[in-house]
């Protein structure tokens, strides 16, 4: 076991594949985020397969999403894909009149070379209604990367922000104009908008916006910060293409990050952070029944959401040993403050720091999850079922992207999934039943 824990973060690629959820999922809660969207994925059988097994939505229930199939004459390039992409188009225009249209690409429109990007203006112009194109093909991004090429893109459709402009003046707060991204449920972020509020300071838009037709002014001398961990391309283009400020905060989940969270902000804003310290003590005290459950037990996070850095920060600051966090893809710059509040929170509490291995090769994890024998696997749902069966507790790393994690009133929900499986076990044994012989 000490070749696997260490008394420093350490870094590890082992270059395996992406074993992830499909990135073209994040149309299941983008779609009802934008409420005037509609968005259009543009691939096979199969992703309408992936789809409709993914969203689960009763086709009477009208989703605002779907699929523009491709055929055998498609890939051929037999058929004129700009006239079938117009046809559906018009047809969601007479249907639906969205503000806007989202083409989403995938794994075939990227091998077979569709050029979506050359046909969206050209298509945009004729029809009259915005289109944007994202890809969020499986090839080249983890799952909820397919978020942070959407919001990349809407970025780019942003009004520009102009400090002398009449908005700007009605809109005029005692600090710089800061716009949030990441897309939270509405509820969510009226939390985080209403915890900064009480520091002072304005949220003046989120990207995205519940409409399209309320993006946030974005340019010089607009601060920007994220609330998701895997938005790294969207903090890029923001910086890079359209001059914004980057605050570069560690992210909102469980009640020590949603504190660091403010503190980074009102420190960039030069305001003194009022309340917070009792706040999180508040918040701590009511998680005490869940923390009784998981203090001193282990956990291995396989990879697969780009949460698992949040997430195992806050696990450790409950008490749990975090022995190793595999994560697709990790950007480092924009997840600084993050790492940084990791190795923190480890020296607080006196454990050793976990290894972060990026794109984990799955077989040699599991070689290490034999030796280790972690109390609980958070772990993507093609090797639950194995785990289990070799009597390794799972959680499904899916589970947290649809929750509700961000924010100090949310951290229940965090430690409510976390501690069913290991609930499961003391109920059962309480029953009589024995776990599992852990032979993997």
């Amino acid at each position: 076991m000490s070749t696997l824990l260490s008394e420093n973060l350490t870094f590890e690629c082992e270059t395996g594949n992406y074993h992830t959820f499909c990135p073209i999922s994040c149309v299941a809660w983008l779609y009802q985020k934008i409420e005037d969207s509609f968005f259009l994925v543009v691939g096979t059988k199969t992703c309408g397969y992936f789809l409709q097994n993914a969203l689960g939505v009763m086709i009477f229930a009208e989703p605002r999403y779907a699929m523009a199939e491709l055929e055998e004459g498609d890939i051929s390039a037999q058929l004129n894909d700009y006239k079938e992409l117009k046809r559906l188009c018009l047809q969601i225009k007479q249907d639906r009149n969205p503000s806007v249209i989202i083409w989403i690409g995938t794994c075939t429109t990227e091998i077979i070379k569709m050029d979506l990007e050359g046909m969206a203006p050209r298509l945009e112009a004729e029809i009259g209604i915005p289109i944007v194109v994202a890809r969020a093909n499986g090839l080249d991004y983890a799952f909820t990367q397919g978020e942070d090429t959407v919001l990349a893109a809407m970025a780019h459709r942003c009004p520009t922000y102009e400090s002398n402009s009449s908005k700007s003046q009605i809109l005029k707060t005692a600090h710089p104009p800061l716009v949030l991204f990441g897309s939270l449920p509405s509820t969510v972020a009226t939390q985080l908008t209403m915890e900064l509020k009480r520091q002072g300071i304005t949220v003046s838009g989120w990207l995205p916006s519940q409409r399209y037709t309320d993006l946030p002014d974005l340019g010089d001398g607009v601060y920007v910060c994220g609330v998701n961990p895997f938005l790294s391309r969207t903090a890029t283009t923001l910086m890079r293409r359209r001059k914004c400020k980057l605050i570069g905060a560690p992210f909102p989940i469980g009640p020590d990050g949603t504190r660091a969270w403010i503190e980074k902000i009102c420190e960039v804003f030069q305001l003194q952070p009022v309340g917070l310290e009792e706040r999180e003590i508040i918040i701590w005290k009511g998680l005490e029944d869940y923390l009784e459950l998981v203090r001193g037990k282990s956990v291995f996070f396989m990879g697969d959401n780009l949460l698992e850095v949040s997430l195992a920060r806050f696990l450790i600051r409950c008490g749990m040993i975090v022995y190793e966090i595999g994560i697709p893809y990790m950007d480092k710059r924009f997840q600084a403050g993050e790492i940084s509040l990791l190795e923190k929170t480890c020296r607080d509490m006196n454990v050793p720091m976990p290894r972060i291995v990026e794109k984990p090769d799955n077989y040699n994890q599991i070689q290490r999850i034999r030796e280790l024998q972690p109390d609980l696997a958070i772990t993507g749902m093609a090797h639950a079922n194995p785990l289990e069966a070799r009597g390794i507790s799972t959680k499904w790393s899916v589970e947290f992207t649809f929750a509700q994690i961000h924010g100090f009133t949310n951290s229940r929900d965090i430690l409510e999934l976390v501690t069913r499986p290991l609930r499961r076990n003391q109920s059962l044994q309480g029953l009589g039943w024995t776990k599992l012989v852990k032979t993997i």
